[in-house]
């Protein structure tokens, strides 16, 4: 891996460009995107197969699991090629299915509050159980629950 480039961030308060007040520098990020930080679609496959072996056997995920359906293969295989492209990696899912349409596509499921928070439960479950970094979970539990919450079609205000 190459070694980080310094770059400069500048902050000047209350002087005309030609001040130098303030300089910080900062170390530029490690990693091009979030597919590459996490290891590239090994890792996504770890990821999506530890979180789907997790809703199967975690009591605690019995509501989202129920949802599922009796197979959990297809869901599995389109949340790995989904998290490819969204991660900023290949783009399998939509070279198959076109844009993901995430909301659509979930609305003949009931999604409340519990499921939301079953589902990333389960995530953050897997993110750390498959090792992924800590300060990338945090970034990706961000997003996560952003979405998840968006996806919500029960108990939404109107």
């Amino acid at each position: 891996m190459a070694s980080p480039r310094p770059y400069l961030l500048l902050f000047f308060w209350g002087g005309d460009l030609g001040s130098d007040e303030v300089i910080q520098i900062q170390e530029k990020p490690t990693h091009n995107s979030i597919f590459e930080w996490i290891g590239g679609e090994s890792n996504i496959k770890t990821l999506v197969e530890r979180f789907y072996d997790l809703m199967d056997i975690e009591p605690s995920y019995a509501k989202l699991r129920a949802s599922h359906g009796t197979d959990l293969s297809n869901a599995r295989q389109r949340l790995f090629w989904f998290l490819c492209g969204w991660m900023g990696g290949p783009q399998h899912y939509t070279e198959r299915f076109g844009h993901p349409m995430l909301r659509a596509r979930h609305l003949p499921f009931a999604i409340g509050i519990a499921e939301r928070d079953q589902w990333l439960a389960c995530m953050s479950q897997a993110m750390q159980e498959a090792g992924v970094d800590t300060a990338l979970q945090q970034r990706l539990h961000e997003s996560f629950f952003q979405t998840a919450d968006w996806m919500r079609n029960q108990g939404v205000p109107q």
